[in-house]
């Protein structure tokens, strides 16, 4: 807002005056319409000036929350892994221990089997095809139906005819925890 738009306002009492101005102002001609708009102009002007105050403000807290959460970040993320690792240490020694509770909240694990995964699907493509395994192929490989006919035998995938299949990888067993606040 510049220095002319700020006088306009300074004889512009706002709403006290408005119902007053509306009853018995109306515009005439040039010179009460110039009027108007350099009052509008005014208005508009302050507006911005408000939008933009209300902006850098916006921005300026969203900074202050992102850096305030990053460092809570950190500690949550420490003392989950501290939780994690005593729920590790607590299963070694009980493996049915798949739920910790206490009145501030759970540590739970989920385990889940080795299970093939799909390293090279072209690869796996072009066995499948050899090998005329034709109901595992849609415009793309059926992963999910041919992995449930595959076998893990040692550190090989082997098909329903005990042929190992190339292009597909072992993925290791592991447990996985997730801790709720209550």
């Amino acid at each position: 807002m510049n220095q002319l738009q700020a006088f306009e306002l300074e004889n512009w009492d706002g709403q006290a005056d408005q119902e007053e101005v509306k009853q018995r102002f109306q515009i005439t001609g040039m010179g009460s319409l110039n009027w108007a708009f350099r009052k509008l102009s005014a208005l508009k002007a302050k507006e911005t000036d408000i939008i933009n105050l209300a902006k850098a403000e916006k921005e300026r807290i969203e900074h202050w929350e992102a850096t305030e959460k990053a460092s809570l970040n950190n500690d949550i993320q420490f003392f989950e892994m501290l939780i994690n690792e005593y729920h590790a240490e607590v299963m070694k020694e009980d493996p049915k221990a798949k739920t910790l509770s206490t009145p501030y909240g759970k540590s739970k694990s989920r385990k889940s089997k080795a299970q093939p995964d799909k390293a090279n699907e072209a690869t796996i493509l072009e066995y499948i095809e050899e090998n005329e395994m034709t109901e595992y192929i849609k415009p793309t490989l059926k992963w999910a139906d041919f992995k449930k006919s595959l076998t893990i035998v040692g550190d090989k995938v082997v098909d329903e005819n005990g042929q190992i299949v190339p292009g597909v990888a072992i993925k290791p067993e592991d447990i996985t925890y997730k801790v709720e606040v209550e």
